[in-house]
């Protein structure tokens, strides 16, 4: 009897979204993000007819998932205005929004995140780059680092380098900020200070922006300011410098990782990159593990990236936490 395939998690997702009624299926998908919604709507298309046995591994999968995992803090407030809006209607939901979250993010920079990279950069690549700045640090990191792939060489340096040194943002300038993006958005188609910015922002932007930019940008700031440049340097981690982790170092990031997680980031590598993850298991463990990748199937580019960008996630919070030692960058920059 042939083993069933294990779902990803965009295919667990779209199986309890049609085992939903239509009217809750679309209070759920209401909130997810662009990237989430375009996976699992993707992922419905592409299913076919759902057997019990992959009904059962959704629902299992799900409960595993619970047992360890948190409620995050970030877009509760967007989750609670949206249930407000559907409870109260669009003006009491504002209002008691304005009661309990003041500091709420600007309502264009949301609507910003529905658009495409290449709209956000025509709407604002002759703007002063202090608003190109800190618009890029209240986008996620990956729509900003495409942006700022896109926007003119010359200016990418300095978009970097004025994101390090941010630190308190006055809330009148995010509220310019606001006011010119809804203006901006129109003709096309809070009060307190946010502390924003720094080296690590500045590292997360351009570890995700190609790999020529991260080599021009980060030279142009060392010619100008070379400890700047180095707190930057220091702060970068990619998927790839895992592979300089030691066996113990591994051994402590796999136990963090779930497996479906760890199968999908390996997935797009050949056997020479996935060889360090293998070497910190037991020769049973990685047989295990290279049997799943193969029957993984075909997986979107997305799906892996975002795995791949889970588990770094991950191995910073064990280096922060003092757990395991990523090494740090070689200088060749500055």
């Amino acid at each position: 009897m042939n083993a069933i395939p294990r779902l990803s998690p965009a295919e667990r997702a779209a199986v309890f979204v049609m085992l939903l009624s239509d009217v809750d299926a679309a209070a759920l998908l209401a909130q997810l993000g662009p990237e989430e919604l375009e996976a699992v709507g993707t992922a419905m298309c592409a299913m076919g007819d759902v057997d019990p046995g992959r009904i059962a591994d959704a629902i299992a999968g799900f409960i595993s998932a619970a047992e360890t995992s948190t409620l995050p803090a970030r877009g509760r407030e967007d989750r609670l205005q949206a249930v407000f809006a559907r409870a109260l209607g669009d003006v009491k939901a504002h209002s008691m929004m304005e009661r309990i979250a003041p500091d709420a993010a600007p309502r264009s920079v949301e609507v910003a995140r529905w658009l495409a990279p290449r709209v956000l950069v025509s709407l604002l690549e002759d703007e002063h780059p202090q608003v190109i700045a800190l618009l890029l640090l209240l986008l996620e990191t990956r729509q900003a680092a495409e942006i700022l792939t896109m926007l003119p060489a010359p200016l990418q340096p300095e978009l970097v380098e004025r994101i390090a040194r941010l630190g308190a943002v006055s809330g009148d300038a995010v509220e310019l900020l606001d006011a010119l993006l809804s203006a901006r958005i129109s003709q096309r188609f809070g009060a307190a200070a946010l502390n924003v910015g720094g080296a690590r922002e500045a590292a997360s932007l351009i570890n995700l922006a190609d790999a020529g930019v991260s080599r021009s940008v980060l030279a142009a700031i060392g010619q100008k300011d070379a400890e700047l440049a180095r707190a930057i340097e220091a702060e970068m981690f990619t998927f790839e410098m895992l592979a300089e982790l030691d066996s113990m170092g591994m051994g402590r990031l796999l136990r963090d990782v779930e497996n479906e997680v760890l199968v999908d980031a390996l997935k797009g590598l050949d056997e020479t990159g996935r060889e360090p993850f293998f070497a910190a298991m037991s020769g049973r463990a990685a047989d295990g593990l290279r049997d799943e990748i193969e029957l993984r199937g075909k997986l979107r580019r997305a799906d892996m990236l975002s795995a791949q960008q889970r588990i770094v996630e991950i191995a910073r919070k064990l280096a922060d936490d003092g757990e395991i030692s990523l090494g740090a960058a070689d200088g060749e920059f500055v």
